[in-house]
This record gives structure tokens, sequence and C-alpha cells, in this order.
């Protein structure tokens, strides 16, 4: 039997994408989605196996009723010391291909509920609009509008949430995501840069395993042809669900690495960024790229590329997980620690 590593493309996929991810595409091109994960409501009782102390408290809160997206707000159990200690916040997109899963989907809640107890932090992970029912822009509108009504919190606009208004530093801002929800960190971060979200400060994104692709098969793509969690005709099946009609993957939403010199100026007006993949998962190439392309615009990345590895290892890899916590962790205190001296050198010029 092959391993996801001795996988090649001189096979030819015979795996049926539909019934891997579980969905069925109904008349009207909408999906039936049969659920790969279980969902926490917020009336849930939280059970781990843990200390049950050490869990986030955790709520939803109305973005968009009319889109019918919302926001969970996770917080630490234990506050801050001192005002003069208030958190960073991270702004969570989740995975799935745009067409699948939840901000209450198991993994990801309990990926951003043990955030905010560990690093710690506030955490607002969104739920945004899913393809092909609502194709992409549609996702990247949700995550600017969720930036701008964390604007709107900071300059307590109409009221700011208590547990915002108590415990975070909006000075000290992160896009985070996998998978497409990296792809939708990098998105949302080059609009934000057409925006006044004063006083919200976004210090760092963070990129793990982001989900991008390109018309040209790469290298990993066609090696991991028939990989166990992403195989290329799912890849391919997720991508013609999600861009805009008639788009091909060389579109900016799929592949910016091809895109035009004005896209790529923007580029090189983000923050630092953090990009985290394995070289089991058949997009490792295109992340790879995506690192060469930012860091030829001049922008400040760290890049962390592990060996072996699947895609969305970290949902089924408790040591994964463990590590990558680590890195967003450092990632997020170097970020925050820049923030704290720069304003401190400016404060002596005074």
């Amino acid at each position: 039997m092959k391993t996801m590593e001795d996988q090649s493309c001189t096979s030819a996929p015979s795996i049926d994408p539909f019934k891997l991810l579980k969905i069925v595409q109904n008349p009207d091109g909408s999906l039936t989605r049969q659920s790969l994960f279980p969902s926490v409501s917020i009336t849930d009782e939280e059970s781990t196996s843990s200390n049950t102390s050490q869990l986030a408290f955790f709520k939803d809160i109305p973005l968009n009723p009319q889109n019918k997206t919302f926001i969970r707000l996770y917080r630490p159990p234990t506050p801050p010391p001192n005002t003069n200690h208030k958190l960073p916040l991270l702004i969570h997109f989740h995975g799935g291909g745009f067409i699948l899963f939840s901000a209450t989907s198991r993994p990801f809640h309990d990926a951003c509920s043990l955030k905010a107890v560990k690093l710690p932090a506030v955490v607002l992970s969104l739920e945004y609009r899913l393809a092909p029912e609502h194709r992409l822009p549609a996702a990247y509108d949700d995550a600017v509008e969720t930036i701008m009504w964390v604007r709107d919190q900071a300059m307590d606009v109409n009221g700011c949430d208590p547990w915002l208004k108590e415990y975070v530093d909006f000075s000290k801002c992160f896009l985070i995501g996998s998978s497409a929800g990296g792809n939708m960190v990098f998105h949302a971060a080059l609009r934000a840069l057409d925006i006044d979200t004063s006083p919200v400060k976004i210090i760092g994104l963070i990129m793990n395993q982001p989900y991008f692709s390109g018309v040209e098969r790469t290298e990993s793509e066609k090696r991991f042809v028939n990989d166990r969690i992403l195989p290329l005709p799912a890849n391919d099946l997720m991508w013609s669900l999600a861009l805009p009609e008639g788009a091909d993957r060389d579109h900016e939403f799929c592949n910016p690495m091809t895109a035009d010199g004005f896209l790529k100026e923007k580029m090189g007006r983000l923050t630092r960024c953090l990009v985290t993949g394995h070289g089991g998962d058949p997009l490792i190439d295109k992340q790879r790229e995506l690192v060469k392309v930012l860091e030829a615009r001049g922008v400040d990345v760290v890049a962390e590329f592990a060996e072996g590895g699947c895609h969305g290892i970290e949902i089924f890899d408790p040591l994964k997980a463990e590590a990558l916590l680590k890195s967003i962790k450092e990632f997020v205190g170097t970020c925050c620690r820049c923030v704290n001296s720069e304003s401190a050198a400016a404060k002596s010029t005074l």
C-alpha cells in the first residue's frame, strides 16, 4: 500500500470528489453538505480531557443578519492582571475550501478556544458565507466587514462589546486562518490596505497551509494527485465551486502569484507574515511560491515548512497542533514586542 509520500501522478485519479467531500450538488447549484465534523452550539456543555477550568469562554454575536453571518468571540477565563496588559485580538477564518464547515465546527472551535487560553488572546472567529451559494469574493467581503466591525467596536460606535472593551488592545490585531482561511487572511489584508482601520492596527498575518493553486499543475500537486486528504480531483472541484463563474485558477483569488503589477505593489505593503506548511501537502509548492513573491516585495516573512505531514495535519495530530500553536505564540509575541518598542521610542521623542 502506498503512503502519501509514495503517490505519483502516473495513476489516473479515480476518486469521486463529491463522495470524498460528502457533498451533493442540487439542481439549483447549491450544495447539500453532510457534516464531516460535529458542530458546537453556544448552549453546548464543553467537554475535554483537559482541565475544564482552562477552557475559554465564548459567545456568538450577529454580524450581518441579512447574510446570516456572525462572530464567535472567545476570551480566556482569567483576565489580564491589569488594564496595562490587555490582550491581542486574533481575527480567525476557518478552512474548508470555501465550500465546507463553519466557525462552529468542532476542530476550529476547539483550536480557537485553545489559542484564547494559551497565547493568551481574544479570538474572533467569523461565520462567513460559503460557495457555491455565495462565490468569491463573498467570503472576502465578510472578512472585511468583520474588520470594519472591530474598528467600530474600537471607536465605541453604538457601544463596544464588554469583552472587547475590557480585554483587547486594538493596536495589536492579527488575521489568522488555515487553508482557505489562510487565503482569506491574504486577500482580506490586501483589501484592508485601502481602508482606514484606525484605531485598529493589523500587525501580523498568520497563514497556515494557505489555499492557493493555478492553471499549471505544481510538482507537489502532481506528486500527491491521489492524496488522501486533498487529492487533485477534490481540489479542482472546490475551486470550480468557489471561484467566480467563468474564472480559471489563474484568477487572482486563486493564484495571486501571477497578478499584475498593481496587486504585487500592494503585496509589498503587507505587514509581517507567518506562513507555515508541510512537505506532504499537495499545496506546498504554491505556499513556497507565495513566500518568495512576498519576500521579493520586501515583506517580513517568517516561513516554517516541515517535512512530511499532510494538509490540515493539526486537526489529526495533537503534536503537530501543539507545534503550530507554539509557532503562532512566538510570532504573536514578537509582533507585540515590536509594537511596544515602537510605542516606547515614539514616546521618548516627545
